[in-house]
């Protein structure tokens, strides 16, 4: 494969659509390759922003409006990075000749909980638990009532957790559905799935590039509000449970089609696996990856974006750790204590440019085995405040 220098007429361009901490990841990823990077999100100095060659600041839900930027830049790849986007502005990009990753088709299943749920249960016929869709309170209590309590209240659009709670009783539905409604993305319809008993959860990364599948080891990982709070690399599971990961894994991404990483979300039980999401993007779990492996998951969404091999070398067992801010500020500093800089840990500052309680603004990465990983990861992420 040729690869040019950016800024350039010859220069290959990749668009995110969507510039936080994972975009930026991207964008660095994209940059030692020579690509000329484009980022787009709907505030100004993203993070992505700020280590992009250029950057927009646009409503990604405005169709026309962000069909202006991508006929305008012209990009080689559009990269969407967060589900608030305008899907009929992909397709149309794609009916015009751009490379929307994976494809637009894949992104507005997995957007959207209903199309995706009803993709992966109903076509597929993978393993689910079982759901129903709701548009209003009442029916969101009928349809608790009818799966049995506790259950899970999710919009079908949102990211990162915004929006989910879990419905203990009847006297939790209220609360319950206006936390859903104040979600941002689309929460005129609303799923409610049934609590599936598992042991755990995890995140099975697979990158496709169009002619091989690859499978990063299985991340485990622990919510919080239905946000990652910790997560780390492997998950101890049996070969048959993990082989049965894999297989879902596989049998959805190969459904959805395309190039790129995906984060399949599976539950586990026992040697049991059960489909939950997937992301077509690299996703937050996996920062983990950022230390446990040869090639990121931002590295391997790269390759495979390009058509090149996915080969990579596990370095071993590691652990990461979300801070969340505390505060609210239009000029954040985060406070990070020396011991974080180690010479098996370290820490990823964002640089968002706006703090909120309960936003993401850094993440700290330990390797170590899974265990000791993790326990130094808890402790570690005590050591980061607001300032």
């Amino acid at each position: 494969m040729q690869f040019s220098a950016p800024l350039k007429s010859n220069s290959k361009k990749v668009m995110l659509l969507g510039s936080g901490e994972l975009g930026k990841e991207v964008i660095i990823e994209a940059q030692r390759l020579g690509l000329e990077t484009i980022a787009v999100d709907k505030y100004e100095n993203a993070p992505a922003h700020q280590v992009a060659h250029r950057a927009h600041v646009v409503n990604m839900q405005d169709k026309d409006a962000l069909l202006e930027i991508i006929r305008q830049e012209k990009p080689d790849y559009i990269l969407p990075e967060v589900e608030a986007i305008s899907i009929a502005a992909l397709f149309e990009a794609e009916a015009e000749g751009f490379n929307v990753i994976p494809n637009a088709e894949a992104v507005n299943k997995t957007m959207n909980r209903k199309n995706i749920r009803v993709f992966a249960a109903e076509e597929l016929e993978l393993k689910t638990g079982p759901y129903k869709f709701v548009t209003t309170q009442e029916g969101m209590l009928e349809a608790a009532k009818e799966l049995g309590f506790p259950c899970v209240i999710k919009p079908v659009m949102s990211s990162s957790g915004h929006g989910q709670s879990i419905v203990k009783s009847e006297a939790d539905v209220p609360n319950s559905w206006e936390i859903a409604k104040e979600a941002r993305g689309d929460a005129s319809e609303l799923i409610v799935e049934a609590f599936v008993d598992f042991d755990y959860e995890i995140t099975m990364l697979t990158a496709r590039n169009g002619k091989e599948t690859v499978f990063c080891e299985p991340i485990g990982h622990e919510q919080k509000d239905g946000d990652y709070v910790f997560s780390w690399q492997p998950m101890q599971m049996s070969e048959k449970a993990k082989q049965n990961a894999q297989d879902i894994a596989k049998k959805i991404t190969d459904g959805l089609g395309g190039r790129g990483i995906f984060g399949v979300e599976l539950f586990v039980k026992g040697d049991e696996v059960y489909f939950s999401e997937v992301s077509p993007r690299p996703h937050d779990t996996g920062m983990v990856t950022l230390i446990t492996q040869s090639q990121s998951e931002f590295a391997l969404h790269l390759r495979a974006v390009l058509g090149l091999p996915l080969g990579f070398t596990f370095y071993g067992d590691g652990a990461s750790a979300a801070f969340k801010s505390e505060s609210e500020g239009f000029a954040p500093v985060v406070d990070v204590d020396d011991s974080l800089f180690s010479a098996n840990s370290f820490v990823r500052v964002f640089g968002k440019p706006e703090a909120h309680k309960g936003r993401r603004l850094a993440v700290a990465l330990v390797f170590d085995r899974v265990e000791k990983a993790l326990e130094k990861a808890r402790e570690l992420i005590q050591k980061i405040k607001d300032a």
